[in-house]
């Protein structure tokens, strides 16, 4: 019904377009015809310039139906054009001029029910005048309504005839159908398979049926072969579940079995990163104690120097022996070394303090107040005794009012292992390396670490695994591969932050470590405090 609905649709539509088409195009041409005829005719009147015998001649119009009114323009030799006569059907209203649409209406025009239409008058190839025609298109709108009504009364007889046959055809399909259909149901409900469909004549329908009928045929075979099956398979999962309880049981064993060995790997692993922190810290002890040294020894070289002189004056003086030139010269002696004195225990006291500090700092995981820049420089003086055996240029670029609130153990264990990093790996075979440490805060919650050296860099196969546990390329050369390890678990479990590293061999390497502080606006009353 829907494709013949469609078609028959789609026919009465063209057919109904190409007949108003015509009328349209049949009227249009009985106008330029009317147009034609009068034009020709009224060419004496306009060379005559007899207006009023043309008015006579234009009343035998009266005769068409067609025709409601009628100028004809006069043109003159100075281009200008003028009213010259006129029709107008009985019972018609006069239209006024139509002089300024000359241009406009050469070509047929209806609308509103008329037509309308100006065309050139010519005299030996010389435009003298120009007529404008009016007519009806009642007969248009007349024709056009006939062959709608005709086409919509022809359309729904069709409709209602292929209804009434789809009807009928229809009974005979799905009786057929339905009787399947109860057929199928009643299979489904009581899985009796060995019922059949009944023929009933009609080709397609009985290849159906036939297609249904082997299909239940092979149906009721499997049904047959699975019955024996199962009764095979049920004695086969009766020994089944007896070898699946002896899998489970030894699979549980080597489960409990796994879970001890991991928990042991896990702890061995938390002792060596233990280790690792207590190795660091006893490396900077040994070398800040040879560093302070130096300071305290001279410091005891020239307090012994005045004690000599010290005794020396005091026994000259009891003798009587002092004189003014050697009182002088031990005084200016004495000034020179309580100078020495004063500037190596100052010296010592700047180690021990920073060496305090730093120490603090590793083993404490507690927030604090410190300014960054001397946090560095701290950092950097508790390395010196390391630093200082290698020619490596470390830059610190870090504003000196960044003072911010958060972890300083983890910030020093972090940038130290950085540094020990790239002169144990990076600078491997390189006599003079460069170190650049730009520190910089994002906004007022978060500070950006970025740690760049110029070394060999790292091979793609390592980086990336360099932030696993055990990765090291010093294995057997004291090397335990868990320096990189402890600065991401820092990074990302102490201060709660985040580390990426770009590296490419031969280029270097680059490590970014963002993570959220708490910024404190710098007090000039409070330095002493932060620091």
């Amino acid at each position: 019904m829907a494709i013949t609905s469609l078609s028959l649709i789609l026919s009465s539509g063209v057919n109904l377009y190409s007949q108003i088409n015509t009328y349209r195009q049949s009227l249009e041409d009985n106008v330029e015809i009317y147009a034609e005829i009068i034009g020709r005719d009224s060419v004496e009147s306009l060379l005559a310039n007899e207006g009023l015998a043309e008015d006579k001649n234009l009343q035998i119009l009266s005769a068409s139906e067609l025709i409601e009114n009628v100028h004809i323009y006069r043109a003159n030799d100075d281009q200008t054009i003028e009213f010259f006569a006129s029709y107008n059907k009985e019972g018609i209203a006069p239209v006024k001029a139509k002089i300024d649409q000359i241009d406009q209406i050469y070509l047929p025009k209806i609308a509103a029910g008329i037509i309308e239409i100006i065309r050139p008058i010519q005299h030996e190839n010389k435009v003298v005048g120009y007529l404008y025609l009016r007519a009806t298109a009642d007969e248009l709108q007349t024709l056009t309504s006939n062959s709608i009504l005709f086409s919509i009364s022809v359309l729904v007889a069709c409709l209602i005839i292929c209804f009434l046959l789809t009807l009928r055809l229809q009974r005979a399909i799905t009786s057929p159908i339905n009787g399947l259909v109860k057929l199928v149901q009643r299979i489904s409900r009581q899985k009796d398979y060995s019922s059949r469909a009944e023929l009933n004549g009609i080709k397609e329908l009985d290849i159906l049926g036939a297609a249904f009928n082997n299909m239940l045929q092979r149906t009721q075979e499997h049904m047959q072969r699975q019955t024996i099956a199962e009764a095979e398979q049920a004695k086969l999962n009766i020994s089944l579940e007896e070898k699946v309880k002896q899998r489970t049981n030894a699979l549980k064993e080597a489960n409990s079995e796994l879970i001890q060995t991991l928990e042991k790997l896990h702890q061995f692993q938390r002792q060596m990163v233990q280790n690792e922190k207590m190795a660091s810290l006893g490396d900077m002890v040994a070398g800040v104690a040879h560093e302070v040294n130096t300071p305290i020894g001279l410091g005891v070289t020239a307090s012994t120097m005045m004690l000599d002189r010290l005794a020396d004056m005091r026994k000259a003086f009891e003798d009587k022996t002092l004189k003014a030139s050697a009182l002088s010269k031990f005084i200016a002696e004495g000034e020179e070394n309580l100078n020495i004195i004063y500037r190596n225990l100052n010296r010592a006291a700047e180690l021990i303090s920073s060496f305090k500090q730093v120490a603090v700092d590793q083993t404490s995981e507690n927030n604090r107040v410190f300014s960054f820049s001397r946090l560095m420089d701290e950092i950097l003086m508790s390395m010196r005794p390391k630093l200082k055996k290698v020619k490596h240029q470390i830059n610190v670029n870090c504003a000196d009012n960044l003072v911010v609130e958060s972890k300083a153990g983890p910030i020093n264990q972090i940038i130290i292992n950085l540094i020990m990093n790239s002169i144990i790996h990076g600078f491997e075979n390189m006599e003079q390396g460069q170190i650049d440490i730009t520190i910089e805060a994002i906004g007022d919650t978060k500070v950006s670490i970025e740690f760049k050296d110029n070394g060999k860099g790292i091979p793609e196969h390592l980086r990336k695994r360099i932030f696993d546990p055990f990765v090291t390329t010093k294995r057997g050369q004291g090397g335990s591969g868990l320096g990189m390890h402890l600065v991401y678990n820092l990074v990302t479990q102490a201060l709660n932050g985040s580390i990426s590293i770009v590296s490419e061999e031969g280029e270097g390497v680059a490590f970014t470590i963002l993570f959220p502080v708490k910024k404190v606006k710098q007090d000039k009353t409070q330095v002493g405090s932060f620091l």
